[in-house]
């Protein structure tokens, strides 16, 4: 994989920036953290060389300095909001980031539970988090928030609030996801702390869009389509364009707040300390990237993958039409289709030519190798065999797998499950490689390939089982599908 981003530099420029913005405001600052922390996959796509845990790598770096607030919505709590990458439920997801930070070295000092109306639910919550050790807090709704500025300054309004007790200089807030009530923490804190004289800052640390690329670079063009479904929108930054003369790329969302933000700011301190959305903001990404047609290509790449996911969410009933057209969109701006893709074109020939399910995966010398449907294996099993066969060296008329094995397997599924599909999905054929690989030295060579495969790209002509996606997911491996199910394929 070619890199396109210095992650190194990122590490040390943005714990730098972040201890200078502490300064500023003397004894404390909130950050309101969003994105993903420790698992920011898209990231690494679109800035090849950005490690998917940077970020936490960053905060490590000021460990003995931080603590973390967790934020959460009492609504998502009570209605079972889910976070669809993790199939976890918002609460759940809660607790899992909870014991993540805590292995990986910081301090989570409480949870804040943000929306709190008295919901049946948040009894029982409340009481797993304290058994954690967690310390746990309630804001509540604000009559006229965000725009009664007065009223939300007042004792009435983040006056009613609990206020979070912290011990650190610098306090990170993060969440399991939008909505969940982190700028409002944040902003409540700043009220708190101001009345008990204690100088208390705010910033906000967002990777996306990057303030210092242009407007339509694909970079920040990439970061839309993956918001395509809250129909963000990357835009100019008036205010700092107005107060600097200087152009930088924010989003739709904290422009239009940006007003309401300096109200309440001039409310709490008597003044506002930023000129700009920009300005709160703390991000270095983009000071870091070190070769640009690089990340340009990978950003296109991940554009034309985001138009497939949106394609999928909608034969779902997961997505509108218009977030399809959305992509179409960003699509026709970056001047890319799907057969910039190259495993697209390779897969579809194919499929048209043998008429059934075809993949086609791309290894990383660039040769394309494709696997079909057959009696015995799934086109993504098939792909898998013959990829582990090319990155090994071995003949594609030899079998990896004993049909003494596969024979059982199918027997299994079909008799005693009471499956249709006599077909190994990966994982099986995985399993029934490992078992070969213990007395065939051609098995265990071929299954020393799959390490190679993590970054490869590959395409599937038809929807794919759960167990196939995340099988690659595992490996590393960028999928794409059509939007049809194979069983409909003519």
């Amino acid at each position: 994989m070619k890199i396109g981003f210095d992650n190194q530099k990122y590490l040390t420029m943005q714990s730098e920036h972040i201890k200078e913005r502490i300064s500023k405001f003397g004894d404390k600052l909130y950050l309101e953290f969003g994105g993903k922390l420790f698992d920011d996959y898209h990231a690494s796509r679109v800035l090849p060389g950005f490690a998917p845990d940077s970020k936490l790598q960053m905060l490590l770096q000021l460990a003995d300095q931080a603590e973390m607030i967790i934020s959460i919505n009492a609504d998502d709590i009570e209605n079972n909001k889910v976070r669809h990458d993790l199939g976890l439920t918002y609460d759940l997801d809660v607790l899992r980031l909870v014991r993540v930070y805590r292995s990986k070295g910081l301090y989570v000092s409480s949870i804040v539970i943000t929306q709190y109306k008295n919901q049946k639910s948040i009894e029982g919550f409340s009481k797993k988090l304290k058994e954690l050790d967690l310390k746990v807090y309630y804001h509540y709704p604000i009559e006229g928030y965000p725009h009664n500025v007065e009223h939300i300054v007042s004792d009435e309004g983040y006056g009613k609030n609990d206020y979070v007790e912290t011990t650190r200089p610098l306090v990170v807030v993060t969440a399991p996801g939008p909505g969940s009530g982190k700028m409002a923490t944040c902003l409540s804190q700043l009220y708190h702390e101001n009345k008990r004289g204690i100088k208390a800052g705010y910033a906000k640390f967002e990777t996306f869009p990057i303030w210092n690329l242009p407007l339509k670079h694909p970079v920040n063009m990439a970061y839309e389509a993956a918001t395509a479904d809250l129909q963000d929108v990357n835009m100019i930054d008036p205010f700092h364009l107005e107060a600097y003369g200087i152009t930088t790329v924010n989003y739709n969302r904290d422009v239009e707040v940006y007003p309401v933000l300096a109200a309440i700011f001039e409310g709490i301190y008597g003044y506002c300390p930023y000129k700009s959305p920009t300005d709160m903001g703390v991000n270095m990404a983009g000071n870091c990237i070190c070769d640009d047609e690089v990340c340009c290509e990978a950003s296109r790449q991940e554009i034309i993958r985001r138009y497939y996911q949106s394609l999928n969410r909608m034969v779902k009933d997961e997505a509108t039409k218009q977030e399809v057209y959305t992509q179409e969109l960003l699509m026709k701006q970056a001047k890319v289709s799907v057969n910039d893709r190259k495993v697209v074109p390779v897969a579809k020939a194919v499929a048209e030519a043998r008429q059934c399910a075809v993949v086609a995966l791309e290894l990383p010398n660039g040769n394309i190798v494709t696997g079909k449907t057959t009696d015995l294996l799934g086109p993504c099993s098939a792909v898998l065999l013959n990829a582990i066969k090319a990155l090994g060296n071995i003949a594609d008329e030899l079998h990896l797998i004993s049909p003494t094995y596969i024979n059982p397997i199918q027997t299994l599924k079909t008799d005693y499950l009471g499956g249709n599909n006599p077909r190994l999905h990966t994982d099986e054929v995985l399993i029934a490689l490992s078992m070969c690989a213990a007395t065939d030295s051609l098995a265990k060579h071929a299954l020393n390939q799959l390490p190679k495969l993590k970054g490869c790209q590959a395409h599937s002509t038809v929807m794919l089982s759960d167990v196939d996606s995340k099988t690659f997911k595992k490996l590393g491996i960028e999928l794409t599908n059509d939007a049809i199910y194979e069983n409909k394929m003519k």
